[in-house]
């Protein structure tokens, strides 16, 4: 059989990932403390006690929605990066894709802030 180097390094480099990530799970079960006690056991919670039940009050996602926003206009950032760095040498069809990108990014933003994403109340 003839296979690709690039395929057999591949490999390897999986192999040797899961066999550090294998090393650090079994060093955190044998060297990791044991003893359970009622402070461990504890919901915890932005370093502050828990108060009343999870049921009660509206769960409040705004939060999560703004940072989801800023997740997906860093990785816009991202993705804009290396083309901004070659855009002399791309041309013209790259430019439309991005700015097709951008677009339907900004779309999204206008419609989180239609949808008062933003509006902290």
């Amino acid at each position: 059989m003839n296979f690709n180097p690039n395929i057999i390094s591949l490999a390897v480099l999986f192999a040797i990932v899961l066999g550090v990530c294998a090393v650090m799970l079994l060093a955190a079960r044998l060297i990791g403390p044991k003893r359970m006690n009622t402070t461990k056991a504890q919901a915890f919670e932005c370093g502050m006690d828990p108060i009343g039940s999870s049921r009660e009050g509206g769960l409040r996602t705004r939060f999560y929605l703004v940072a989801i926003s800023f997740i997906v206009f860093d990785i816009e950032a991202i993705f804009l990066y290396p083309w901004a760095v070659s855009f002399k040498t791309l041309g013209g069809g790259p430019l439309i894709a991005v700015l097709i990108f951008v677009l339907a990014l900004f779309v999204g933003l206008f419609y989180e802030i239609r949808k008062g994403v933003f509006n902290w109340k």
